[in-house]
C-alpha cells in the first residue's frame, strides 16, 4: 500500500515536470523574458498587489517543490516586481517552504530504500548528521555553487530534523536572497544572471560558509590553548616521543615511531610484553592447549581407538604455561627494541607537564606523550572477600596446586576460557553470571553451542545468580549467591577466579593533575586521532579502548604514534570498522561486525545466511561437525556485514571474511575463489555458495531450462 502511494506521487510529480516543459513553460525561465515583460508585472502589481504576491508565493513554492529549475529567474522577478524588502519576505519564505516540501518528498519516496540498500555505508554519516546536521546545511547553505535542488534531495535522506532544516534553511540561504533581490531591482543592468554571482562574490560567499566549520573548530584551540598556556614549554625537547608502558600498544607505537627515525623513549615499570605475554593470552592459550589435549584423550573412540589416557601433574602443566611465556619473551625484549631504534627504560614514569616525564629521578622532555598503560582485572567489592583464596586472570598463573572446586564469577571470554580449561584438568567448576546465559556480545546461538558444550564438559552454570557475600566456616569457604528476586545459594569452594572485566590504569602516574578527562567507564577518553584533552598526550590499547584486544591495540597504537609525529601536517581519523574478536573456547567463537542482535539493535535491515560445519568433508574427517558460519549481509546485496563462526578452528577461518570486509570484498569474490581440499576454509567457500543460491536468477535459469531442451528436440 505504501509502496503504491509512492508510486503515484512519483507519478503526479513526473505529471508536473512534463508538463511544464510540454506547454512551454520553461521559455517564461529565463532573463530575457523576464526583462521583456517585467514592466506588465509591475503594472500587475500595483492593481492586484495582494493577488500578485499570493500566485508568486504558490508559483515559486510549488517550483522548488519538484526542482523545477527557475528558482534564480524566480527570485529576480521578487525584486523586480515587488522591490527589495517584500521582495526578500516573499522569496526567502517561499524558498523555505518549497525546499522543505522537497526536502520531505525524497525523505518520503526514497529515504527508507537508500538507508536499507546502503544501511553500513550511511551508518557514519547518520550520525554526524544527527549531532552536527546544522553545521553542514548552514554551510552548503551558504555556498551558493552547491546547487539548491541537490541539497534538498540529499538532506532528505538524512535523519535531520524538519524544524532544524526549515530555520537552517532559512537563515543559510538569507544572504544569498538578499543579493539576488537586489540584484531584481536593477534588472536593466544585468545581461546574465552570472553577472550576478561575480568570482569575487562567490569566493565571499564560500568564505562565509566556512566559517560555520571554523567557527567549530575555534572552541577546540581555545581549549587547546587554555589546557597549555598553564605549562612552560621546553626551548627544545629530549625525544620527540615518549611512550608510557611496554604492553602490545606501546611496542607497536615506539616501533612505528623508531621507524620513521623519530627519537623515541619507551617506559615500562614492570615486565616487558604488558599484560598479553605475562598474564594474558600468551598463558591462556598455552593452558587451553594443555586442556585440549586431555579432553581429545577422552574422546578417543570417535576417532576408532577404544580408550586412551594420560597421566599429568596439575603444577607441570603450569610450569609449561612459564616455559612458553619464557619461549616468547625474546620478542618483546628490552634487547629486540632496542636493535629497532627504541630506547627503552625500566621505572616508574609520572607525566610532570603536557612535554614532560619524570622517570627514576630524571625530569626528560618531549614533543608528545602515548600513555599505553594497560588495564587490570576488575575486583568487586564484596563482603568476606578477604576470607578467601581468590585470584585474577593476571594472578591465577602463580597457581600451582590444582583447585578441588573453583568457581569463576563472570560469563565473558575470560571467564569460559579459564573456566573450561580447569575442568578439563580435573577441577570442579561453576560458573557464575547475573546475566540469563553467558557471552552476551554473542548471539543466542553461538552462545547457546558453548554453553551446551560447558554443561556436557560438567561445568555447573548459576546464571542470574551474583556473588552477595563469601564467609568461612569450619576451614571451608562458602560464597551465598543471590538472584535479584531475592532468592539466595550457599555454595561451598575453594578457590575463586573474578573474570568481571577490566579496568584502566589511569592513576597514580600524573595525569589527574593534568585533569587528562575519562570516560564513564573509566578509559581515557579520547578523540577520533587517539588524542587526549591535553593535546600533546595521545592514549591507545586498554587503557583508552574501546576494545580491550591484542591486536585493537597495535591498531590503535599506528594512529596514536602516527598523529602524535606528523599530526601538525597530516592527521588519520583511526578505523574501528573491521574488528575481529575471537573466544578461544570449544567451540570457538569469532566475530567481525555485525552480528545478528548488534545490526538489530541500530536498526540495520539485514539478510542472514548460514552454512552449518556438519556439512564440510573436511569437519567429518576431524570428528568436528559442532558448529556454523553465519554471514550478515544487506537484503540482496553480497556485501559482508558482518560474521560469526562458532566450531572448530573459527579463528582460523575468520581472517578470509576480515580481508573480504577491509578491502570491500562481496561473497561472490568468495565464491569465486578456489581453496583447497579438504580444508576448514572450504566452510567460507560454502557458505557464500549457499548465498548463491538463495539468490539464483529464477527468471534467467527458466529460459536456460527452454534453451536445452530446446536444444535436445
Amino acid at each position: 500500500m505504501l509502496k503504491s502511494k509512492k508510486i503515484w506521487l512519483l507519478g503526479v510529480i513526473a505529471l508536473v515536470v512534463i508538463g511544464f516543459y510540454a506547454f512551454g513553460l520553461n521559455d517564461y525561465f529565463n532573463l530575457s523574458v523576464l526583462k521583456e515583460q517585467s514592466a506588465d508585472f509591475i503594472v500587475y502589481y500595483n492593481a492586484n498587489p495582494w493577488q500578485v504576491s499570493a500566485w508568486f508565493f504558490v508559483i515559486y513554492i510549488v517550483s522548488t517543490a519538484v526542482s523545477i529549475p527557475g528558482a534564480s529567474i524566480l527570485t529576480l522577478a521578487g525584486g523586480a516586481v515587488f522591490g527589495l524588502w517584500w521582495g526578500v519576505v516573499l522569496v526567502s519564505f517561499a524558498s523555505t517552504i518549497g525546499a522543505s516540501l522537497a526536502f520531505l518528498l525524497s525523505r518520503y519516496v526514497l529515504r527508507d530504500t537508500v538507508q536499507g540498500k546502503f544501511s553500513d555505508k550511511l551508518a557514519d554519516i547518520n550520525a554526524g548528521i544527527e549531532k552536527e546536521g546544522a553545521f553542514y546545511l548552514f554551510t552548503l547553505r551558504l555556498i551558493v555553487v552547491f546547487p539548491f535542488w541537490l541539497i534538498n534531495l540529499l538532506m532528505g535522506l538524512t535523519p535531520i530534523k524538519l524544524r532544524t532544516y526549515f530555520w537552517v534553511s532559512q537563515l543559510g540561504m538569507f544572504p544569498a536572497t538578499i543579493l539576488f533581490v537586489n540584484a531584481g531591482t536593477q534588472l536593466a543592468t544585468i545581461q546574465q544572471v552570472s553577472d550576478i554571482l561575480s568570482p569575487a562574490v562567490a569566493v565571499s560567499f564560500a568564505l562565509l560558509g566556512l566559517f560555520p566549520l571554523f567557527a567549530k573548530a575555534l572552541p577546540g584551540i581555545i581549549r587547546r590553548y587554555k589546557v597549555l598556556k598553564a605549562y612552560k614549554k621546553p626551548e627544545t625537547f629530549d625525544y620527540n616521543l615518549i611512550v608510557i608502558g611496554g604492553g602490545s600498544a606501546g611496542l607497536v607505537s615506539s616501533y612505528i615511531a623508531a621507524a620513521v627515525k623519530a627519537k623515541v623513549l619507551l617506559i615500562e615499570k614492570n615486565k616487558m610484553g604488558g599484560d598479553c605475554l605475562n598474564t594474558g593470552c600468551v598463558p591462556s592459550k598455552s593452558l587451553i592447549k594443555s586442556s585440549r589435549f586431555l579432553a581429545e584423550l577422552t574422546r578417543s573412540e570417535r576417532y576408532g581407538i577404544k580408550s586412551a589416557s594420560a597421566e599429568f601433574d596439575f603444577a607441570e602443566v603450569m610450569e609449561r604455561v612459564s616455559s612458553v611465556i619464557k619461549q616468547i619473551e625474546p620478542h618483546d625484549s628490552v634487547e629486540r627494541y632496542t636493535g629497532l631504534g627504541v630506547e627503552c627504560m625500566q621505572g616508574d614514569a609520572r607525566v610532570e607537564s603536557p612535554w614532560e616525564v619524570t622517570v627514576n629521578g630524571k625530569t626528560l622532555s618531549t614533543q608528545n606523550i602515548i600513555i599505553a598503560t594497560g588495564a587490570r582485572p576488575r575486583v568487586p567489592n564484596i563482603e568476606g572477600l578477604d576470607q578467601v583464596r581468590y585470584f585474577t586472570s593476571d594472578t591465577i598463573w602463580s597457581l600451582r596446586e590444582q583447585p578441588k572446586h573453583l568457581l569463576v564469577v563472570g560469563g565473558g571470554p575470560i571467564g569460559c576460557e579459564l573456566g573450561q580449561s580447569f575442568n578439563r584438568l580435573g577441577c570442579k567448576v561453576t560458573l557464575v553470571d547475573i546475566a540469563d546465559r553467558i557471552m552476551l556480545p554473542e548471539d543466542e546461538d553461538a552462545a547457546g553451542l558453548l554453553m551446551t558444550q560447558l554443561e556436557s564438559d560438567g561445568i555447573e552454570l548459576k546464571l542470574q545468580y551474583s556473588i552477595d557475600s563469601f564467609s568461612v566456616e569450619n576451614n571451608q569457604q562458602f560464597a551465598t549467591l543471590k538472584t535479584k528476586q531475592g532468592q539466595s545459594l550457599k555454595l561451598a569452594f575453594d578457590t575463586v577466579l573474578f573474570s568481571i572485566g577490566r579496568e584502566a590504569n589511569t592513576s597514580g602516574f600524573g595525569l589527574e593533575e593534568l585533569a587528562v578527562q575519562t570516560t564513564a567507564s573509566g578509559n581515557i577518553e579520547v578523540d577520533k586521532y587517539m588524542r587526549t584533552s591535553v593535546p600533546t598526550i595521545y592514549a591507545c590499547g586498554d587503557v583508552a579502548g574501546p576494545y580491550q584486544f591484542t591486536h585493537t591495540a597495535a591498531h590503535y597504537a599506528w594512529y596514536s604514534a602516527v598523529n602524535s609525529l606528523f599530526g601538525d601536517i597530516w592527521r588519520f581519523k583511526a578505523d574501528h570498522r573491521v574488528i575481529p574478536r575471537v573466544t578461544f573456547t570449544e567451540p570457538e567463537i569469532a566475530s567481525v561486525g555485525y552480528n545478528e542482535q548488534s545490526a538489530k539493535a541500530v536498526g540495520l535491515v539485514t539478510e542472514t545466511t548460514v552454512f552449518k560445519l556438519d556439512e564440510l568433508d573436511r569437519a567429518i574427517v576431524d570428528g568436528k561437525t559442532e558448529g556454523f558460519i553465519k554471514v550478515m549481509t544487506p537484503m540482496g546485496k553480497d556485501k559482508i556485514l558482518g560474521v560469526t563462526i562458532v566450531g572448530e578452528h573459527a579463528g582460523e577461518m575468520l581472517p578470509e571474511f576480515v580481508l573480504a570486509m577491509k578491502h570491500g570484498l562481496g561473497l561472490n569474490k568468495i565464491l569465486g575463489t578456489i581453496h583447497a581440499y579438504p580444508t576448514w576454509a572450504e566452510a567460507n567457500k560454502y557458505t557464500a555458495g549457499v548465498w548463491k543460491k538463495n539468490h539464483q536468477p529464477h527468471k534467467l535459469l527458466k529460459l536456460l531450462k527452454r534453451y536445452h531442451m530446446a536444444k535436445r528436440k
